[in-house]
């Protein structure tokens, strides 16, 4: 007993007249910031493992420093 098509159709629908359309965009508008803002860190964090070793020691001796 699976879910079957009209299934689905019938949640969306419920979920569509609960929640309003507006809402679910905002609300698909903030996962799809948190998604960028994930792979922006996540980037980041590569591009930080891929500095030469010496500017590593740079970096933290300017932050000891500090």
């Amino acid at each position: 007993m699976g879910l079957s098509f009209w299934h689905i159709i019938i949640v969306v629908i419920v979920v569509v007249l609960l929640f309003g359309r507006g809402k679910i965009s905002d609300l698909m508008g903030d996962v799809a910031k948190g998604i960028k803002s994930f792979k922006k860190g996540m980037s980041d964090d590569q591009s930080s493992d891929n500095k030469d070793p010496k500017d590593k020691d740079k970096d933290q001796n300017s932050k000891s420093n500090h």
